[in-house]
């Protein structure tokens, strides 16, 4: 429950004393007071009850309770209810509760919201939550806010969520922060829990009384109302309420105006919000900073942070300790402060350990990391494990962990899934998730997504005249996306469709890409291009960087260009090579050219 929020006033108008600090009068204003003072010192003197509890309001306010008291009294005889009220409020300050409890209730029957509001807190401080309950309901039913919210209060903390927000509301729309603040969280609350997503977007009504709390100077509404701007791209409008929040002392407002700084790429105003919300506790802020120095090479110091972040009780600071300690080669560190975030529960530095001991040849100890992780959310530790279940050859279990990362957008994942559909035979399910991975930024699943389209494409129709007619299809789109990414098998499909249509200068360059990233069969093809162009030269450049890959038909063409060229042993050598290298067809023709050429060459 938040707290119970702005300090109560309770006095009437025109004859209270402020709760919270007041400045100092200047000149002028002072010698107002005092000739105001003075006319009703004089009036109380001649009798003038109003005088009296005026001038008593004004000693309490001004903290003579000495001088307040015998006027309080004298009004409170004459039957002035605010001055009863004051009275209690005196005596309460003196520390005589029970006294002043019983100066509220003779004001509280005679009519003063005020004192029934005072009177209620009274009962409440002590237990007696019936007394309370009556008397903060007279305060509010009568439209005072402090004693609506008083009972909202009261009400919210009996369960009564119907009756709490009803009056939370009354005090909110009478103007009281607090409970516009609260009436915002509980409308958040309320929508979260209806739709099942505690992120989900608040509803209009929240923005709209953590706007007023706001407006208000309350710094915890305005640090909501700035997470909400920001979630909504009105990061200008958001910065000014973090800042206001962040100027009023919230920590969690500094971090995120630095988060905020550094995403606009202002890094060292960041870090100085950053550096004022940790020094005041706030331990995402000290992570922050740790990061900062880190990305800086400052590892000292960066260390230092995390582990401020740690002691703020921000588990984040381990796992960082952790990822720092790492990187630098200092396993055995990194390892125990992953396992001091993963037995806190942290599910990544779960993750992390499962990783760490796997590659120290722990498959044992690192399982139960990885199911922890995993059972806890973590998208890449349910992968590790279907990965994990896989080297094992147990298929079943890798691919129950695969579709689980799959599920929660893991694209590799998905990959994996497609790939087991596909030899399954359910093609339909396999182009499902190849298409979710290939949207996810895999190669390798665009690649197979095209093949996969690729298969079940109709035959391209002729034209009138005979001539082809080029559709752009989806799988050429998808073999493109892979090809751009480098996947080289794509590569060489991109080049081939653009050599089916004609293109030749299209098709060499993707089968250069795809030859100089190391594609016997893009090596092959740009030779083949190359010696249709009338380049047999540079072709055989390339066929000879296939064959040396172990391409059978690239060997078989150099045997046949040294052949016609008369270089016979070099053609008989690049002959077996296309023997021993296949398929069956290439070798039975490589195998008649080789026996041709021994005959050449002994003869």
């Amino acid at each position: 429950m938040d707290g119970m929020g702005d300090k109560a006033t309770l006095f009437e108008s025109g004859r209270f004393v402020q709760s919270f600090p007041r400045e100092e009068p200047r000149d002028g204003e002072a010698a107002d007071e005092a000739a105001e003072e003075l006319r009703h010192r004089i009036a109380a003197e001649a009798g003038d009850v109003e005088a009296m509890s005026v001038l008593g309001a004004m000693l309490l306010r001004r903290g003579d309770l000495d001088g307040a008291e015998p006027h309080l009294r004298a009004a409170t005889t004459a039957g002035d209810r605010a001055a009863a009220n004051n009275l209690g409020v005196l005596l309460h300050q003196r520390g005589y509760p029970d006294e002043a409890a019983g100066w509220w209730r003779i004001a509280a029957v005679a009519g003063s919201t005020a004192a029934a509001h005072a009177l209620g807190r009274h009962h409440r401080e002590r237990g007696d939550e019936p007394a309370a309950e009556y008397w903060l309901r007279q305060a509010a039913e009568q439209g005072h806010a402090l004693g609506a919210y008083a009972l909202a209060d009261l009400l919210e903390h009996r369960g009564d969520t119907g009756g709490a927000e009803r009056w939370m509301r009354a005090a909110a729309e009478r103007g009281h922060r607090e409970a516009a603040y609260r009436l915002a969280r509980a409308l958040d609350r309320r929508a979260a829990q209806e739709s099942g997503d505690d992120g989900a977007a608040p509803v209009a009504e929240a923005e709209q009384w953590y706007r007023q709390a706001a407006a208000r100077g309350h710094r915890r509404a305005a640090l909501h109302l700035g997470a909400i701007l920001e979630k909504r791209g009105e990061l200008k409008e958001a910065g000014r309420w973090y800042l206001t929040s962040a100027k009023d002392g919230e920590a969690r407002a500094a971090c995120a105006l630095g988060f905020l700084l550094r995403d606009a790429g202002d890094t060292e105003n960041a870090a100085v919000w950053w550096l004022r919300a940790a020094q005041d506790g706030d331990g995402n802020a000290a992570n922050a900073l740790g990061a900062l120095h880190a990305e800086r090479g400052e590892t000292q110091t960066a260390e230092r942070w995390y582990r401020a972040a740690m002691d703020a009780g921000d588990i984040n600071g381990a796992y960082n300790l952790g990822l720092l300690c790492a990187d630098q080669g200092r396993t055995g560190p990194a390892e125990q402060w992953y396992r001091r975030a993963a037995y806190a529960g942290h599910r990544e530095a779960a993750n992390a350990l499962a990783i760490l001991l796997l590659r120290a040849g722990d498959e044992t100890g690192a399982e139960p990391w990885f199911s922890k992780a995993a059972e806890a959310g973590s998208v890449d530790a349910a992968f590790n494990l279907g990965i994990l279940h896989a080297g094992r050859g147990e298929e079943r279990a890798a691919l129950r962990w695969y579709e689980r990362a799959a599920a929660a957008g893991h694209t590799e994942a998905a990959l994996q899934v497609g790939m087991a559909r596909l030899r399954d035979g359910d093609e339909g399910e396999a182009e499902r998730f190849l298409r979710c991975a290939a949207g996810g930024g895999s190669a390798e699943a665009a690649y197979r997504l095209a093949t996969v389209l690729d298969a079940r494409r109709p035959p391209e129709p002729a034209h009138e005249l005979g001539e082809p007619v080029h559709r752009r299809s989806e799988c050429e789109e998808w073999y493109e996306r892979a090809a751009s990414q480098g996947h080289r098998r794509a590569q060489v499909r991109v080049g081939m469709l653009a050599a089916a249509r004609g293109d030749v200068v299209e098709a060499a360059r993707w089968y250069r890409e795809a030859a100089e990233a190391g594609s016997r069969n893009g090596a092959f093809n740009l030779g083949l291009l190359l010696a249709r162009e009338g380049s047999e030269p540079e072709a055989a450049v390339w066929w000879t960087r296939a064959a040396d890959a172990g391409h059978g038909r690239a060997a078989l063409r150099l045997a046949l260009v040294y052949a016609r060229r008369g270089e016979l042993a070099e053609g008989q050598r690049w002959a077996d090579r296309a023997v021993e290298l296949g398929p069956a067809a290439v070798a039975e023709r490589a195998t008649r050219l080789r026996d041709a050429l021994r005959e050449e060459l002994s003869a």
